[in-house]
């Protein structure tokens, strides 16, 4: 039994380190919208077979001003289909609650660590409220945004800015959790927010130490300097 696990961690830990590397995002457009796991600006897009397939209990909603609306999803060769579409005022969430965990040793201590992401779309950016555990949204003033984390903003959160060609800049928020970002280019972006909690939670009713939070805010812009060409596709994770 114990040899099975000593073989096992080693696998558990790889699981792991591809998770922190990678966020989820959604992408809409006239197909409708996808929910995609990999790296954006990378153009990284994880597959099924692959690694798409740990995502066990992925869950999306559309936002709206009448109500939230539960949004299935249908896995597809590399993303899950969202049954949903986010018009103006509205906003796609989606996120993960079952990638698996898994454990590193502390001095005498065994961590308990979680990786929870989640992702929002929008088509405008008129202000909303923080909805998900860890959320970006705009406050609807020009290229302003504010990080939360349960519902309180998160100081001083940095927010990394991509775009699809590979183009990205890094951020800094306020005490208050404000950014103000630069957005040259047209096109799609991808805004990523992480957090790391050690004070201890549940998911699923099984009790975490560690929770490593990633959350993607997606948007596209009409206006601004030409985009640059996206890097060819890198290859999925086996």
């Amino acid at each position: 039994m114990l040899k099975n696990k000593l073989l096992l961690l080693p696998v558990l830990l790889w699981m792991a380190t591809q998770a922190e590397a990678h966020q989820i995002w959604i992408e809409q457009d006239l197909q409708g919208a996808r929910l995609y796991l990999g790296e954006f600006g990378e153009n990284l897009r994880e597959t099924s077979p692959g690694m798409l397939d740990k995502f066990v209990q992925p869950s999306a909603t559309l936002l709206t001003a009448k109500g939230d609306i539960p949004a299935a999803l249908s896995k597809r060769g590399n993303a899950f289909g969202i049954d949903g579409r986010a018009i103006s005022g509205e906003s796609l969430i989606a996120q993960e609650n079952a990638y698996p965990g898994w454990e590193r040793k502390q001095g005498d201590k065994v961590e308990r660590h979680v990786w929870i992401p989640a992702a929002r779309w929008i088509s405008d950016f008129v202000a909303r409220p923080a909805r998900l555990t860890l959320d970006l949204v705009p406050t609807g003033k020009p290229g302003q945004f504010q990080a939360f984390y349960k519902q309180q903003a998160l100081p001083e959160a940095k927010v990394q800015v991509l775009t699809a060609s590979g183009w990205g800049r890094e951020f800094v928020a306020d005490k208050s959790g404000l950014l103000q970002l630069s957005l040259p280019w047209k096109g799609s972006y991808v805004l990523e927010l992480k957090h790391t909690d050690k004070q201890g939670g549940e998911r699923n009713g099984q009790a975490w130490d560690v929770g490593q939070f990633v959350t993607t805010l997606a948007f596209s812009l009409n206006q601004g300097l030409e985009a640059l060409p996206a890097p060819p596709p890198a290859k999925p994770s086996p």
